[in-house]
């Protein structure tokens, strides 16, 4: 469920930004937009994109890891001391 919630937030994006760039080139095309001003509107729209896309990653990581201490699941650091400690 997750990973389709998060193909289709990608999808949602990508056609949002094709949308975007479509429009940016018709107001450039029709002379109302300068070529100068649309690539740094679209340079700054990619970049709070990255920008948001980091926080929402560092969210989801601090949740799972909130989720998996909530569960008592072991993590692959657990697994791999545990390994550790029964080699000795």
């Amino acid at each position: 469920m997750l990973k389709e919630l998060i193909h289709t937030g990608l999808g949602v994006a990508h056609i949002v930004r094709e949308k975007v760039e479509t429009e940016i080139k018709r107001l450039e095309d029709e002379g109302k937009i300068k070529k100068d001003d649309a690539k740094t509107f679209l340079e700054s729209l990619e970049l709070k994109g990255k920008e948001e896309d980091d926080r929402i990653k560092n969210h989801l990581k601090t949740s799972l890891k909130e989720i998996i201490d909530e569960l008592g699941l072991a993590t692959k650091d657990d697994i791999l001391k545990l390994k550790d400690e029964l080699r000795r």
